[in-house]
Parts: C-alpha cells; sequence; structure tokens
C-alpha cells in the first residue's frame, strides 16, 4: 500500500509562485491594484534577499497571510498568446472580498481599464468577476452571498 498524508497534516497554503514576463506592470497590478502588501526591507524572506535584491523577485502577502511570489521571466510565452485560451493547468487565482466593497472593486478593474473577462456574475456561492493579470493569468474577485 503506498503511503499517504493524514488528513489535517498539510496546514495551509504556504505560498503561491507565479512566473510573470513584465516584472514592473506585475509589481503594479499585484500592489498598486489590487492592493497587496509587497514585501520589501527585513519582511523579505532571507532566501529570496538576493533575488528581491536582483529585481528577480518580488513577494507580496495576501489578505490571509499567504506568500505571493513573482519570479521575473522577460523571455516567457505563453503557448497561445490569447490569454481567452487556458494555458496552464493552474486556472486562477481567486481573491475574497466582503460582499459591500465588491462593486468598488469592479470599478477599479474598469478604471485601470483592464479588461473583463467574465462577469460580474452572481450565483449560490456569491458574486465574481473574472480578469487577467498582464501575463494572463485570470484573476477572479469574489464574495460570499450578502446575508438577508
Amino acid at each position: 500500500m503506498n503511503s499517504v498524508l493524514v488528513p489535517g497534516n498539510l496546514r495551509k497554503v504556504h505560498h503561491i509562485a507565479l512566473n510573470v514576463k513584465d516584472m514592473q506592470a506585475s509589481r503594479s497590478f499585484y500592489g498598486l491594484i489590487l492592493g497587496l502588501h509587497e514585501l520589501t526591507g527585513d519582511e523579505v524572506p532571507a532566501t529570496l534577499v538576493e533575488l528581491v535584491a536582483s529585481g528577480k523577485v518580488a513577494n507580496f502577502i495576501t489578505p490571509d497571510g499567504t506568500i505571493l511570489d513573482l519570479f521575473g521571466e522577460p523571455d516567457l510565452t505563453p503557448p497561445n498568446p490569447d490569454p481567452e485560451k487556458t494555458f496552464t493547468r493552474a486556472y486562477h487565482l481567486a481573491f475574497d472580498i466582503e460582499p459591500q466593497l465588491f462593486e468598488q472593486a469592479v470599478t477599479v478593474i474598469r478604471e485601470n481599464k483592464i479588461a473583463i473577462a467574465h462577469g460580474p456574475v452572481t450565483r449560490p456561492t456569491g458574486r465574481g468577476v473574472y480578469f487577467y493579470d498582464p501575463d494572463g493569468f485570470m484573476i477572479e474577485i469574489r464574495c460570499d452571498p450578502e446575508a438577508v
């Protein structure tokens, strides 16, 4: 019989790493538009200090404490340059927002002239809007249904 991890042993997502073509565009997208805090100075993990200092990596922290690592790959080319055609096994990265802030998030996306791929949609599980980061990776901002 193969060994398996015991349910509950995996505690949380430690980090998410994305390859990005244009580091500055991606830093602006995740930091300024989505409002994630970029790690700087002593906040940068010791193992990444040199890469961050050289501009090859940027680290952000999500509201739940998950680290998002951006790795600069200037020669990055997806198999299909059309972001509407899925080109990776990872489908999208979803961020949760309070229901009363959902429309404001959609406004920010539109004001920054970011094309909306799908939505806003309303489902029994809540509302969502899907759009692409500068490298064509799909991002979702979603919220739970509003309490009645």
